[in-house]
């Protein structure tokens, strides 16, 4: 499958959205203006490689059922406005039919985004018989207004293969370099993710990143502060440090 993505539209002077928020969401030349509503965390989130972090309210999803086995999700909370984080650069939005006949939430939601964040954005949306008549304005405001792509599924089961797709592409690349498969090697023994896990405030994302950093639980151990703050940040880093060091 190829992705394009239609750039944000300047040929205008003023194009106003209606019911994106209370009051008028205005572009000026491409630059969208918009009270904020929600918490924004896009672009706070370090994916490794591999994986797909979901925000946690898709535990339990025919999505997260159907990804389960095909690529390796883990559950994150506070991911506010994003539904998945495919890598550091590319993010998942889910609009489903439920959330095109309830109203304008969504449109809230993606405007918040592309007005707080520089991660690409992939919108998927549930085109039904009875979302269908929503979906021109939906395309519109989507890939024309906000400058996101758009991926029409008819349900969560073809969106889940969607992503797993999604994250195989993103793969390819990866693969072809031998030295980030060599280090991706590393996690292949359970025991020692579990035991970087178990160090307080990491966790399984942390943990993943720490391996695939460091390659050996030998050299993580060995690690300073300062190359811990590279992968972890420094509150968690000098929490790490303390502890491999106590």
């Amino acid at each position: 499958m190829q992705i394009n993505r239609v750039a944000l539209l300047t040929d205008f002077d003023t194009l106003t959205i209606t019911g994106v928020t209370a009051t008028e969401v205005k572009i000026r030349g491409g630059l969208m203006t918009t009270k904020a509503k929600f918490p924004v965390t896009a672009g706070s989130i370090v994916v490794p490689f591999g994986h797909v972090i979901g925000n946690e309210k898709w535990r339990g999803s025919q999505i997260a059922q159907r990804l389960q086995g095909k690529i390796r999700l883990i559950f994150e909370d506070g991911l506010g406005l994003v539904d998945f984080h495919l890598s550091n650069r590319t993010c998942i939005f889910y609009i489903s039919e439920a959330d095109l006949v309830a109203g304008d939430e969504f449109k809230r939601r993606l405007v918040q985004f592309r007005n707080a964040s520089s991660l690409g954005g992939i919108v998927i949306v549930e085109r039904t018989q009875i979302s269908d008549q929503y979906f021109l304005a939906v395309q519109k405001l989507v890939v024309l207004e906000l400058g996101m792509v758009l991926l029409p599924v008819a349900n969560q089961g073809e969106a889940s293969q969607l992503i797993t797709q999604l994250v195989r592409e993103q793969s390819k690349d990866h693969d072809s370099n031998p030295f980030l498969r060599k280090q991706c090697s590393q996690l292949a023994e359970p025991s020692v993710f579990r035991t970087v896990q178990q160090i307080p405030g990491v966790g399984k994302t942390k943990a993943l990143l720490l391996l695939q950093h460091f390659g050996s639980i030998h050299r993580l151990c060995n690690a300073s502060v300062e190359e811990l703050e590279l992968v972890v940040g420094q509150t968690v880093a000098q929490q790490i440090y303390s502890f491999l060091c106590s």
